[in-house]
């Protein structure tokens, strides 16, 4: 079935959103924010057009994600996620003093969270069997 949903569908979404955001920014020097931060930057095409793909990636996740999930699953998300992080230092796996390990863990979070949003149609469809509106082919 063309329209099959699961768990490797899922992953290759996320797989992708985490790619858009790492890949945007992260605590290494290895990402976009890092390259125009060095020291050996200098304007030119390339960086522009990376900008301009990367622009275009969010948008496309985050107007899946907020359409999918609404405002309110967005920030339902959020708040979920942040429970996750206190959980893990409320359990000392995880020091507010290590920033780094913060930062890697809230990126990564945001990517599963666009990840979600962009997978929530499908995943709403298998639990209560309801398609969206958008999923009615012509």
């Amino acid at each position: 079935m063309a329209n099959s949903f699961g768990a490797d569908s899922f992953l290759v979404r996320w797989i992708f959103a985490l790619v858009l955001v790492l890949g945007t920014y992260n605590p290494s020097p290895y990402s976009f924010v890092g390259w125009l931060l060095g020291e050996e930057f200098s304007f030119g095409p390339v960086p522009a057009l990376v900008g301009v793909v990367l622009l275009i990636a969010w948008i496309v996740y985050l107007r899946a994600t907020f359409l999918s999930l609404g405002w309110l699953g967005v920030l339902l998300g959020v708040v979920l996620f942040s429970c996750v992080i206190w959980l893990f230092v409320d359990l000392g796996v995880l020091s507010m003093e290590s920033t780094g390990a913060l930062t890697w863990l809230a990126l990564l979070l945001v990517s599963l969270l666009l990840a979600t949003g962009m997978s929530w149609s499908h995943i709403r469809r298998r639990l209560s069997g309801q398609l969206d509106v958008d999923d009615v082919e012509d």
